[in-house]
């Protein structure tokens, strides 16, 4: 809003300033000046505000700074014969930007010679309106030879101001490409670096998941009696898995590296709002639900507002719980995040049109290592995400709970979080 008004406050201050470099060329009151190019320039430009509008302010501008410096410069000439003399020029701006809005010359895809012929016209209707006006109250004549006149001017000035106007285009268009060429060799070059981290990443993925695996068969043996370990064997079992993760550790860590110099630009901080949050959260997981070739609608719905939270926990949580529903999504579906704000906690739900979770498993789903889902080699999953989840939700003294319907959203899972154990302390 701001800006429009000073856009109109300096068209109206250009246009009657240069209004100033005129000349008669008919030994009459008509006079041509060279605010007429720079008006017709501003209605090209300005795109928003109604051209009749500007017409209007146009024209009550250029006669209020003309009548005012005539009656400071020729105190002889009087207060009537003063307005008589200027008032002609509001009808010429008010009509030039009338007959502007009816011929639809701004139109986008309109020829610059049609634009050009349109501005002859106005121009030359205009003029005649004006000269029409300085007949009856001025006594100036009108005679086929100055209507052919004003008829080359409008000409000259038309293409004039249609060459300036077109040479800036012209000028934007290069500023453009030039940004355009920037941007796309920074887009390569980043495109080629994030492949490099993309396929490290690749790596760290198979070799967590192996570990993750190879961890929860240790601990499933060590819990079974029957299963006796040498602790050099043990040991030696341990050292390969610290190994391992010592391996991914050293990964990330040139991972990390690699990613921080490409967005170093970036200031980061370890609390954002919730909406921020959830945006993340969803467009991540729609490219999770691409890569799988799955046709998910997401639903995102905030009704409160809320402090900023720690965004590593929330991510977390959220991940966890909406990739298992994309799992669950046979080939299309829909998944719908909800957040409220219940008491002084932060309600999450999240509800999916998967295959649904039976009431008999709703207990076992956090058990550590029970799974439904496996890869393509028939390998199982670790089954750690919602123990992992519920052991985080615990932590925070949250609740975790799981609803299985028979309608549209199958599984409803629900947590709820303290607000006071998410905010920065």
């Amino acid at each position: 809003m701001k800006e429009n008004i000073f856009t109109l406050i300096l068209m109206a201050i250009v246009v009657s300033l240069s209004g100033e470099l005129k000349f008669y060329p008919f030994h009459s009151t008509f006079q041509i000046s060279f605010g007429v190019p720079i008006f017709f320039l501003f209605l090209l430009m300005i795109r928003k505000t109604p051209r009749v509008l500007l017409g209007l302010i146009v024209g009550l501008s250029v006669f209020g700074f003309r009548f005012t410096l005539d009656i400071l410069t020729k105190p002889g000439f009087g207060f009537y014969h003063n307005l008589l003399f200027n008032l002609p020029t509001f009808f010429y701006y008010f009509t030039y930007a009338l007959m502007f809005t009816l011929t639809k010359v701004n139109k986008t895809k309109i020829h610059p010679l049609w634009i050009g012929f349109l501005s002859i016209i106005i121009e030359t209707s205009s003029s005649i309106v004006e000269l029409t006006f300085r007949y009856f109250l001025l006594n100036d004549m009108i005679t086929i030879s100055i209507v052919i006149e004003v008829f080359l001017i409008a000409i000259i000035r038309s293409f004039f101001a249609l060459g300036f106007f077109y040479a800036i285009k012209l000028h934007e268009v290069e500023l453009k490409n030039i940004e355009q060429k920037k941007q796309n060799e920074h887009m390569i070059l980043l495109i080629s670096n994030l492949y490099e981290e993309s396929m490290q990443l690749h790596k760290t993925l198979k070799q967590s998941e192996s570990i993750t695996r190879d961890c929860y068969n240790l601990y499933e043996n060590l819990n079974n009696n029957d299963v006796i370990y040498d602790p050099k064997d043990l040991s030696q079992k341990l050292l390969y898995i610290t190994g391992q993760i010592h391996e991914i550790k050293k990964d990330n860590q040139r991972i990390y590296a690699g990613l921080s110099k490409m967005i170093m630009s970036e200031n980061y901080t370890d609390y954002i709002s919730i909406d921020k949050i959830s945006y993340i959260v969803v467009n991540t997981n729609k490219k999770y639900a691409e890569s799988l070739d799955k046709q998910i609608e997401f639903i995102l719905e905030i009704n409160d507002s809320f402090p900023e939270l720690h965004v590593y926990t929330i991510l977390s949580i959220m991940n966890n719980l909406i990739s298992n529903s994309i799992e669950s999504i046979k080939d299309k579906g829909c998944i719908k995040l909800l957040i409220n704000k219940f008491k002084n906690n932060v309600e999450i739900t999240i509800s999916d049109t998967g295959s649904g979770i039976p009431q008999k498993k709703n207990k076992l789903i956090f058990k550590p290592g029970y799974t439904t889902k496996y890869d393509i080699s028939g390998k199982p999953s670790t089954g750690m995400g919602l123990p992992y989840v519920n052991q985080v939700v615990n932590n925070l003294n949250g609740s975790i709970n799981l609803k299985s319907n028979k309608s549209k959203f199958k599984t409803i899972f629900t947590v709820k979080l303290p607000i006071s154990s998410l905010i920065k302390k």
